[in-house]
């Protein structure tokens, strides 16, 4: 990771769960990490509590699903600190909702956020990478078990899966696009399986909370994932990691 240390991370999703340990790792690491997220009240906190590490945080309130919102993140990220090295598209939205009779607000949100909005994000690094001819830029999907397939206890999340697998699908689209261009950017998808978040309580499940899902089954921490971003990051320029799956031990399905 020394190779990273002062050079240019964003991370969408931020101010929680995955986003908020991977910001912490990162800056451990001495790496200057600009922090995506609409609760800019949090990032602001969490900046303050990472003064005196190796490197820094700069929050800034965005709204994944408004690109005008991703494109003015970009522009003050050119502006002041020269441009991304590592692009991390973690933010992410689930509603239970049926195909049969589901409501669209729903679907377009998880489509905006898991989809569109990573879709932005990763066109706006590239493009910095490519006018700075950045040649080890990093791109890294949190993608999900779900991006592989549709497990019996999905029920009402098939379109958060559908989002997912788009996320797989735009993974290897774009590993294929940098070839082509002979690029060395590498692109990653970190799939976790249950991992103990937020994302249960943020008023879009109907049936069951985070006290259903995490009281009965094995599951992940926010760290988990961290340290496999951190792994990731760390392997030598000549490997790309292109899929991680990682599930907690005892997972059923």
């Amino acid at each position: 990771m020394e190779r990273w240390a002062g050079r240019v991370a964003v991370v969408t999703g931020a101010s929680s769960g995955i986003g908020a340990a991977i910001v912490q790792e990162l800056v451990k690491k001495g790496l200057k990490v600009v922090g995506l997220a609409r609760r800019i009240d949090r990032l602001q906190g969490s900046s303050s509590e990472l003064q005196g590490l190796a490197g820094e945080l700069h929050p800034i309130q965005c709204d994944i699903t408004k690109e005008q919102d991703i494109l003015a993140a970009f522009s003050w990220i050119k502006k002041h600190i020269g441009g991304v090295d590592v692009m991390i598209n973690n933010a992410g939205v689930a509603h239970q909702s049926f195909l049969s009779d589901g409501e669209t607000s729903e679907w377009r949100h998880m489509l905006d956020v898991n989809v569109l909005g990573l879709s932005i994000c990763t066109r706006e690094a590239i493009r910095s990478m490519k006018e700075r001819e950045v040649a080890d830029g990093h791109v890294l999907h949190i993608n999900s078990i779900s991006g592989h397939g549709l497990p019996q206890s999905a029920a009402m999340l098939y379109m958060y899966g559908a989002s997912k697998h788009a996320v797989t699908a735009l993974t290897e689209g774009l590993r294929r696009e940098l070839v082509k261009s002979n690029s060395k950017i590498r692109v990653t998808s970190l799939s976790p399986g249950l991992v103990r978040t937020e994302i249960m309580d943020a008023g879009h499940m109907r049936t069951f909370t985070s006290r259903d899902v995490f009281s009965g089954n094995p599951c992940l921490d926010p760290q988990d994932i961290a340290d496999a971003v951190l792994y990731v990051l760390g392997t030598p320029p000549h490997v790309q990691i292109h899929e991680l799956t990682i599930i907690p031990t005892g997972q059923k399905y």
